[in-house]
């Protein structure tokens, strides 16, 4: 019969809509009740409109559309919307989608891939008639009313369009005009993929639209039109230089390389430690293993292997405490020379010294010092005595840390136990952040490898300068090339080319960046956009061309410090620079390189700031540090608020001298001594504390070369008094505080606040009370300040001279005036600060809120003070020590031969019931390991106590 042996396939013949102004208009179904048009559609846009009716004067239209994925359908009539109905979810996602269309009579129907549950059907108070369709957009020219619309056209491809169940042949459309387009691509689907390949680094979600695409950067850690930069500083270091405190802070020690952000600790004292803890802190005892057998633990750090090796590599030096407690159970086989316990470093390879020692030596700390309990032998465990001793210290070689595993193999004999105890991984420092280079001449330069960052490149640094121009760093290839410079004094231009032309972002400063202090810069070129960043000035960025060269070609050596032309070389300092999260050495190679000098001296100048309440900046060469010792507080920055106090006796007197200090304030610091230029006050604030039972006193007394004053008293009654005395040539300014007695024996706080003519006090943090000062308001060159006892001539009002008879007798605390600690420096920087002490002084923690020790008020995290090697008070290292001071109080009490027997036997008594509580203590927590452990060490360390009391 009639038959060919070939199988015709159905021609698929797709229409790319190139803009938002693209659209096809095909004749509609005109005369007949009902209307069928059914197609399929790809997009990455979530809105556009799809379809669109042309309307009849006494007839309704509708608008199909694409909102937020979902396909909607909108009906109308000339001035009002009749009907709003939608299906479908998440049809921008680049496949093919279904979509028909139906309407008989009074009833609408749509359906989305085919698919009933994805379909919508509304009833309608009118009928549709449609001479023409508009797909994908609506003509210009048209009337406007048609597609007047909030989104605009479709973008993206159609096939398979039908018009009442008869397919539409676009070819024949397309060469005979049977209908109308614009801006059409016929029998090709021109849609790209642009999230493959993925640009968004670090795991940031792409999602793309017709013309580009979009990373979404949420909890990545990174930020940037690719997710490429780090919202985290790369250290604790960097963190402490913005001026925080000890905290916890999620670090990226690689910048925007590959290993993401986790979180430590940081300890922010003078050196700056980072802590970074494992899942097992504790003490745990060790039973019953041998090399068949052993006990092996693994510790697991908040971080991955990777990230501790970064964070190991930035740091100045990093060290762990391994302690290792044993009764009967070796670290070493002597007869075969085979360990019996090791331990295991990042790189997976085993390590037999211990604690404190080094290594390639297999000893403990004690064999190196030679101070093992057994000199035969490198470690106290060697010994293999049946009493408990340790070998502890803290492994501080880098390459080796962090400990990952323990292995002990000697715990399986009569009475053999071992206990152990890791430290948290503690680092200190950041080698890369002060990291820098001076460069001397214009000619002078540095060079490295040639950068890659093909698709993301990345560039910060700190710069200072006093000159107006010149090249920070630049590297060139065949037409490619990437370049930083300081154009002018306030100007610094990120320029690069990729393929595209010469591109530029440039960014200008209010102020002069050539004043020699540090300033920040931070640049960044990606597939997307390229920006620029001063210091904290807004980032100013441009777009890369749509479809354009994309990838940055580099081949010849990256300078620093100048050009491959030897022109417009930069003169200063360039320090921590990184680039795509990699740290240069700039010290190393200046040391080789004629012009540039390794370092930069100067930090003071921009950092100087943050030392706080009168501390002072100090310059370090790696850095500063600030000196606290004429500030009232504490810290690295001096922010820290420390509680000093002090008893003061009959006829004590503390007199702070500020003439010696504004003299020695300002050959030393212009910044400190800016307070104090003319030693003129027209503010002060006083804050003390004080507890006395005995009135009147004189609590504080501020005196002036022009016989002006200041006195805070109590009187006879116990009342607050305050006199000021701002006009040598009118009577004092006399004002009493009512409350209660406030000889009282408890802590009393005080604050004084004056500004000009009005004074606020405030007492134990009840609502402050307002006066007005009538002598004046500007406390004239300011001599000296007492505590306690006025020693020198004074003249000054009858109720202050009543008072100073007395002097003080009792506590006084936390004394500030404005930013001078007077009882830190009498009491901690006598030698070096103008401070004079007559009389009995003593410091106390009399200050706190109930006389306790001061410490008791104290929270602090568990490991948050770790900040080196420092013996924080074991409790099994303590556990084993003899109290020398117990037996000190016994030999000082028995004094008297005939008490001597007698106290010996109350002793012993009173040891033997500590002993027997013990063992009691000890069943029943057996539980507990560690507790268990500590008590038997503890009854051990009882016994050996007894005997030696016996022995006195």
């Amino acid at each position: 019969g009639n038959m060919s042996f070939s199988c015709l396939e159905p021609q698929v013949v797709p229409v790319t809509f190139l803009s938002s102004s693209s659209f096809l208009a095909l004749r509609g179904t005109s005369g007949q009740d009902e209307v069928f048009v059914s197609f399929q559609f790809r997009t990455w846009n979530k809105e556009g409109l799809l379809l669109s009716s042309k309307l009849h004067q006494t007839s309704g239209g509708f608008l199909l559309y694409l909102s937020d994925g979902r396909v909607k359908i909108n009906l109308h009539k000339t001035g009002r919307v009749l009907s709003d109905i939608a299906a479908g979810a998440g049809l921008n996602n680049g496949q093919w989608h279904s979509v028909s269309l139906s309407v008989k009579r009074n009833r609408i129907s749509v359906r989305v891939d085919s698919d009933v549950t994805s379909s919508a059907h509304a009833f309608i108070p009118l009928q549709i008639y449609s001479d023409v369709f508009y797909f994908g957009g609506c003509p210009s020219s048209g009337n406007i009313s048609e597609c007047n619309t909030s989104f605009g056209g479709f973008q993206g491809c159609m096939r398979h369009i039908s018009i009442g169940n008869k397919a539409v042949d676009m070819i024949s459309i397309q060469q005979n005009g049977f209908g109308n387009f614009s801006d059409l691509q016929i029998d090709l689907c021109g849609i790209t993929d642009r999230c493959l390949p993925n640009y968004c680094e670090h795991g940031g979600e792409c999602s793309q639209s017709w013309n580009s695409f979009h990373c979404n950067c949420a909890n990545t850690g990174y930020k940037g039109a690719t997710c490429h930069y780090p919202i985290y500083e790369q250290s604790c270091e960097a963190y402490k230089h913005r001026g925080n405190t000890s905290g916890f802070y999620n670090i990226d020690s690689d910048g925007s390389g590959p290993l993401g952000p986790f979180l430590v600790y940081c300890n922010m004292t003078d050196a700056t430690w980072t802590i970074i803890q494992h899942n097992s802190t504790n003490l745990t005892r060790v039973k019953s293993a041998n090399r068949e057998n052993p006990h092996t633990v693994f510790f697991k750090y908040s971080a991955s292997l990777d990230q501790l090796q970064a964070t190991i590599n930035l740091a100045d030096h990093c060290e762990q405490e391994l302690a290792y407690y044993c009764k009967k159970s070796r670290l070493l086989d002597k007869s075969d020379g085979m360990p019996l316990s090791w331990w295991i470093g990042r790189t997976n390879e085993t390590h037999t010294y211990w604690g404190g020692s080094l290594p390639a030596v297999q000893k403990c700390a004690c064999g190196l010092e030679g101070s093992c309990i057994d000199s035969q032998h490198y470690c106290n465990c060697d010994a293999d005595r049946d009493e408990w001793t340790n070998d502890t210290g803290f492994l501080s070689y880098k390459d080796h840390l962090p400990v990952t595993e323990i292995v002990i193999t000697d715990t399986d004999r009569p009475n053999s136990e071992a206990a152990y105890k890791l430290g948290p991984l503690l680092c200190r420092g950041d080698r890369t952040f002060w990291n820098s280079a001076s460069f001397n001449t214009e000619t002078s330069y540095l060079h490295f490898p040639t950068f890659h960052g093909e698709f993301s490149a990345d560039v910060s640094f700190f710069f200072k300068t006093t000159a107006s121009s010149g090249v920070f760093l630049e590297n060139l290839g065949i037409q490619d090339f990437i370049r930083i410079e300081l154009q002018s004094p306030s100007e610094v231009a990120f320029s690069f080319d990729v393929g595209n032309g010469p591109s530029e972002v440039i960014v200008q400063s209010r102020n002069s960046l050539n004043d020699n202090q540090w300033h920040y810069v931070k640049a960044e070129r990606n597939v997307k956009e390229a920006s620029l960043q001063i210091d904290q000035l807004p980032q100013r960025s441009h777009s890369a061309p749509p479809d354009g060269h994309i990838r940055l070609q580099l081949n010849s050596q990256l300078f620093v410090g100048g050009t491959a032309s030897r022109q417009k070389g930069f003169l200063g300092c360039i320090r921590s620079l990184r680039l795509n999260g990699m740290a240069l050495d700039l010290e190393e190679r200046a040391k080789i390189t004629p012009g540039v000098e390794p370092g930069c001296p100067g930090h003071c100048s921009s950092y100087g700031n943050l030392c706080h309440n009168g501390g002072k900046c100090r310059e370090k060469y790696s850095g500063f540090s600030c000196d606290c010792t004429f500030s009232a507080y504490a810290g690295p920055f001096c922010k820290k608020g420390k509680h000093i106090s002090a008893y003061f006796w009959t006829g004590t007197s503390v007199t702070y001298n500020f003439q010696e200090y504004y003299t020695l304030a300002k050959n030393s610091s212009s910044h400190a001594s800016s307070f104090y230029a003319d030693m003129t006050l027209a503010r002060e604030t006083i804050t003390f504390a004080f507890r006395t039972t005995r009135t009147p006193s004189l609590l504080l007394y501020v005196s002036s070369f022009y016989k002006e004053y200041l006195s805070v008293i109590l009187t006879r009654n116990g009342d607050l008094q305050i006199g000021y005395k701002l006009d040598s040539h009118q009577d004092p300014d006399v004002f009493s505080i009512s409350f209660k007695s406030m000889a009282d024996g408890q802590l009393q706080h005080v604050k004084i606040n004056r500004e000009e003519e009005t004074l606020f006090v405030e007492v134990n943090q009840n609502e402050r009370i307002k006066f007005i000062l009538s002598s004046g308001t500007e406390f004239n060159a300011i001599k000296s300040l007492t505590l306690g006892k006025i020693l020198e001539n004074s003249d000054v009002d009858e109720e202050t001279m009543k008072a100073n008879s007395q002097g003080f007798v009792g506590c006084l605390s936390s004394v500030q005036f404005n930013h001078i600690a007077p009882l830190k420096a009498a009491l901690h920087h006598s030698s070096s600060a103008p401070v004079i002490v007559k009389g009995r002084f003593t410091e106390s923690n009399c200050g706190t809120l109930t006389g306790a020790d001061s410490t008791s008020s104290e929270t602090t995290h568990s490991f948050a003070d770790h900040s080196g090697p420092i013996d924080e008070g074991k409790p099994l290292a303590n556990a084993i020590r003899s109290d020398s001071a117990i037996i000190g109080g016994v030999i000082a009490v028995v004094i008297f031969i005939l008490l001597c027997i007698t106290a010996i036997a109350i002793r012993i008594y009173k040891k033997k019931g500590i002993y027997s509580k013990n063992e009691a203590k000890g069943s029943e927590n057996e539980d507990s390991a560690e507790s268990a452990l500590k008590s038997e060490l503890s009854m051990q360390n009882t016994a050996n106590e007894n005997q030696k009391e016996y022995f006195f």
